[in-house]
């Protein structure tokens, strides 16, 4: 299985690396870090760079394709090359995912019209101007499409297509290796469970959290 991870300036780490440490355990997967141009991508923190390998444009036809979200994707929301990438590999994908507000990359695309689809909370009010189904939930399947919602769900999103793919055996295996066993110091991980003043501050700051 041909995994494609999609790279990009100012993308954010964990949305890669944490699918990354799931996915690239799976038997007989093959992973692809691109970009537009092979080489180093700065990740949204400024201290991090993940190397893409390749170009996209010379990535091998992926089976499974996962694009990051970050903080600012107003540039590829409107990145026609990238778009059209993910256009044309996406009939033979066997999974078309995304992390976080690469939903929205996805969607601009005009992959996710009509589907549901998930992103980071402060962003998936954005979704249904790309004609997408906003849906409530930490991971959300609609056909061969996967969203995941804000960064950390990019895990469970992984673990579900591990299910999926190769069997709840190898998908726990997978987990219990990782040891993915979250016990956060608090209950604050979705605007549901965490304190109204904290919810509200952060969206009342959302431009300092998300700038597109």
């Amino acid at each position: 299985m041909h995994i494609v991870f999609v790279l990009y300036d100012r993308m954010t780490a964990l949305d890669a690396v944490g699918p990354y440490e799931v996915l690239s355990r799976l038997p007989g997967a093959e992973v692809t870090f691109a970009a537009a141009a092979a080489g180093p991508v700065n990740t949204d923190t400024g201290a991090l760079r993940l190397t893409a390998t390749t170009s996209l444009a010379h990535a091998p036809a992926p089976d499974l394709v996962l694009v990051p979200g970050g903080p600012d994707i107003a540039a590829q929301v409107t990145d026609a090359p990238l778009h059209a990438w993910l256009r044309a590999v996406d009939a033979g994908t066997t999974w078309m995912t995304s992390v976080c507000t690469g939903s929205l990359i996805l969607a601009a695309a005009g992959l996710l019209r009509g589907r549901r689809a998930t992103s980071h909370w402060l962003a998936a009010d954005r979704l249904p101007a790309y004609g997408a189904i906003p849906s409530p939930g930490r991971v959300i399947l609609d056909g061969h499409y996967a969203t995941a919602a804000g960064v950390s769900a990019g895990i469970d999103l992984a673990l579900t297509l591990a299910d999926r793919i190769a069997g709840p055996q190898v998908a726990q295996s997978i987990q219990l290796a990782i040891e993915y066993d979250p016990a956060p110091p608090f209950a604050a991980g979705s605007p549901a469970s965490a304190p109204p003043p904290i919810v509200a501050f952060l969206r009342a700051n959302r431009h300092l959290i998300m700038s597109s």
